[in-house]
């Protein structure tokens, strides 16, 4: 297997730096923390049904690489399709040759306004020094992570006169309060008009009204479900994010916002299969990746997208219980996104 061309990840609104991308955009190329790593796996092989419902709302994983070596013959465990690193070296906590080949979430829109959620109440793991939760207690208390269980990291969000991205950086969200929060929801999700008049330096910004508002309410919907199963999980996810996409060019948006209503009317009656038989199915779909790989160019755009990600400091473990701080921030994007439509609706 040849060393694949990678570039910096241009449209990351969130998290550490040092993601990469393939040349062509499709894959995630990111270090492999250790807990990462080991979550990820799990998410491939556990058969809890909660895991399970929480795997279709992470990013595909793909298997583990290095950007130099040799290939393995076959798949490690979890799945994880291995590099033969050229000099193996690892510690307790990094395993420095890794790295996550997961799919790029943006890279199957064709304007993508991204927003990236960071969740919790506490910003330590278990590892940290006393000076570090220090820090991390003092962090949560003066932005609104304590309060909400919620920051907003970052986004950006395309400006409908120039067809660029306008970034809105972290400063701003670690610089508001709790009863700013709403204000940041309707600066994510603006509600665009027709006319582009106005100065030509003020970005035009937003979906029309028929098209948002659908997106916002599957939206959440979808994280209302993510609710459902983190609150079955023991766990603690300490720095994970919800990371929500959607499509900014209008007639894309459209499109896909009605295909994914009318696909949802559907659902029901695919969902009276059986557990015995949704889980032959999975299944099934694991050993057809590769095909599918192969058709995926086909797969209309989506009009949105919402995923968990970021979880080098996330463990699960029997006896933890659910974290009641990252429900604690599900609940506020929840409540958040309510607001937004009631918004839109009156």
């Amino acid at each position: 297997m040849s060393t694949p061309a990678v570039q910096a990840l241009a449209s990351q609104v969130g998290g550490h730096a040092g993601v990469m991308t393939t040349e062509d955009g499709s894959l995630l190329i990111k270090p492999a923390l250790k807990r990462e790593l080991e979550f990820y796996q799990r998410l491939q092989t556990d058969e809890d049904e909660a895991i399970a419902t929480l795997r279709k709302f992470t990013p595909r994983f793909l298997g583990t690489l290095t950007l130099e070596g040799e290939a393995k013959e076959g798949s490690s465990e979890g799945g994880a399709l291995e590099i033969k690193p050229a000099a193996e070296r690892k510690d307790e906590f990094l395993i420095y040759w890794l790295s996550l080949v997961l799919e790029n979430l943006s890279h199957r829109f064709s304007k993508p306004n991204i927003l990236d959620i960071k969740l919790g109440t506490v910003l330590y793991d278990e590892t940290a020094s006393e000076d570090k939760v220090a820090r991390m207690i003092k962090a949560a208390k003066e932005t609104t992570s304590f309060e909400t269980g919620v920051r907003l990291t970052g986004f950006q969000v395309y400006d409908n006169r120039t067809g660029l991205p306008v970034n809105t950086p972290k400063a701003y969200g670690k610089s508001i309060k709790p009863s700013d929060l709403p204000d940041g929801i309707a600066r994510f999700f603006p509600l665009g008009t027709d006319s582009l008049e106005g100065p030509p330096e003020e970005p035009k910004l937003g979906l029309p009204h028929h098209v948002l508002l659908p997106v916002l309410k599957a939206i959440r919907s979808e994280i209302a479900e993510i609710r459902s199963a983190l609150a079955k999980i023991e766990l603690r996810m300490v720095g994970g994010s919800i990371l929500v996409i959607y499509e900014a060019e209008w007639e894309r948006a459209d499109a896909a916002i009605k295909r994914y209503v009318e696909e949802s009317k559907r659902a029901p009656a695919s969902e009276k299969v059986g557990e015995e038989e949704e889980e032959e199915e999975e299944e099934e779909e694991e050993e057809e990746e590769e095909e599918e790989d192969d058709e995926e160019e086909n797969i209309p755009p989506p009009a949105f997208c919402v995923k968990l990600i970021d979880f080098a400091h996330t463990r699960v473990e029997a006896g933890l219980g659910p974290d009641e701080g990252v429900l604690l921030g599900v609940d506020t994007v929840l409540r958040l996104l309510d607001g937004r439509i009631q918004q839109l609706e009156q």
